[in-house]
């Protein structure tokens, strides 16, 4: 497992900028409800700033594991924020709510 992942995993989060949110997805090849929420995290990235990575589960056997039918997950600000889908509304609130907390 590589090391941002394990540390994320254990509940550390690296940080990319001081201020911009960040987005972790977890995914799968052959998943349409990952397709839709990585394009809707596109758009959202149109009226708010944040960086998300993508990681595919099926790279990394622990992953595959914790996620198996559970994609796609969506971690804002390093907690767990949805899973399957993603409510735009909501999203934006958990990024501004981190920026300020």
């Amino acid at each position: 497992m590589a090391i941002n992942r394990l540390l994320q995993w254990m509940g550390w989060k690296k940080r990319s900028a001081p201020h911009t949110p960040e987005v972790i997805l977890y995914t799968r090849r052959t998943c349409h409800l990952c397709e839709e929420a990585k394009d809707l995290l596109k758009e959202l990235q149109r009226e708010e700033k944040f960086v998300f990575e993508e990681v595919d589960i099926d790279g990394d056997p622990e992953l595959r594991l914790r996620f198996n039918d559970d994609v796609p997950v969506i971690y804002v600000h390093g907690r767990k924020s949805f899973k399957h889908r993603i409510d735009p509304r909501t999203f934006l609130k958990s990024l501004r709510a981190g920026r300020n907390g």
